[in-house]
């Protein structure tokens, strides 16, 4: 199960970091806090460093550092233009996609218990 997962994941991580980056600017182990605690809990820092760097080379986010208590700075991240644009496809595409999933299972008899339901 953990592995199907977190290939579900890897499909969707880059456009979760941008909706979270969209809410208010973070740094990393920020947004894999976050994620954990809406969820997804296979999120590390690992596997979103490699995506940030990608977002920040397509023009969707800017990096900058800020000064922290607890010792070195810390890069942050805010989203552009550029950036809330694609996030708006994104989820255009996912629901799209997320219903037409739902709708297959639904007629198959499976009921989900994660309370998503097309409209």
């Amino acid at each position: 199960m953990e592995k199907r997962s977190s290939q579900l994941l890897k499909g969707v991580l880059d456009m979760c970091l941008l909706a979270l980056i969209s809410e208010e600017p973070s740094y990393g182990y920020e947004m894999v806090r976050k994620m954990q605690q809406r969820g997804l809990e296979l999120v590390g820092e690992g596997s979103i460093y490699p995506l940030l760097s990608r977002l920040e080379k397509a023009g969707y986010i800017e990096g900058y550092l800020m000064p922290s208590r607890e010792g070195p700075k810390r890069k942050y991240y805010r989203i552009l233009p550029a950036g809330q644009e694609q996030l708006q496809a994104w989820a255009a595409e996912w629901f799209t996609f997320a219903g037409g999933v739902g709708t297959v299972l639904r007629a198959a008899g499976i009921e989900g218990g994660s309370g998503f339901e097309k409209t």
